[in-house]
């Protein structure tokens, strides 16, 4: 009897450990699922980074399919001038981008086709320089060196015509002085021949008059008492 209430059966010793490591497995495996959860989002974003956009390659990108447009406008026939620049001009009324912009500026600027168009081209070239950062860093680049060349050739066009106005206006006034001078010198001698001719009237006249006595001197001569 003391043996049986001093120590429990052997049954009894593992019903009362198998509802404490239950508990512990339980709360083991909640632990486990919880911490797999919170690191779950950590795996994802190590194993999935977010692209990266190389800047550089895209404004290398962009700046190289200017330079071939360009380079086709340059060598091609008028025709193909012609079809490449409404091309251009397509995209920039379609789509208004900044890149379709300046490709449209660019070929307007460009010299040796029926199409180029300075001043158009310059006022495209400020509106993309008042908002810069629309471009990416090559295009922006790209923009300010045309602006700056397209300013130069307006300054020389302007400066030409101003010089072929002086130097035309100078012609005319030098044609009207030479215009004067020749009417001056024809007045002179239209007045030189008259008074000749009226010296040589007065001439005549003194001669005749003179001839006229020199006749009736004989006559008066021989009537003399």
């Amino acid at each position: 009897m003391r043996h049986s209430s001093a120590n429990p059966p052997a049954g009894g010793r593992e019903s009362c450990r198998a509802p404490h490591g239950a508990a512990l497995a339980a709360a083991c495996w909640l632990g486990a699922g919880l911490a797999s959860c919170a690191l779950a989002p950590a795996e994802r974003e190590n194993s999935t980074p977010a692209p990266v956009v190389d800047r550089d390659a895209t404004s290398a990108v962009l700046l190289a399919g200017h330079v071939v447009v360009l380079q086709r406008l340059m060598q091609a026939p008028p025709a193909e001038q012609a079809e490449i620049l409404d091309a251009a001009h397509r995209d920039y009324t379609l789509a208004p981008t900044p890149s379709h912009q300046l490709r449209y500026a660019l070929e307007l600027a460009s010299p040796g086709h029926a199409g180029t168009n300075l001043p158009e081209a310059e006022r495209l070239l400020r509106e993309l320089m008042a908002t810069p950062e629309t471009l990416v860093p090559a295009e922006r680049a790209f923009a300010y060196l045309e602006l700056q060349k397209v300013d130069v050739q307006l300054t020389l066009a302007a400066e030409n015509r101003t010089l072929q106005d002086s130097a035309a206006h100078a012609d005319r006034e030098r044609l009207a002085a030479a215009n004067r001078h020749l009417q001056t010198e024809i007045d002179e001698n239209a007045k030189l021949r008259k008074d000749l001719e009226d010296a040589r009237a007065k001439l005549d006249a003194i001669t005749n008059i003179e001839r006229s006595l020199n006749d009736r001197k004989p006559g008066t001569e021989g009537h003399t008492p």
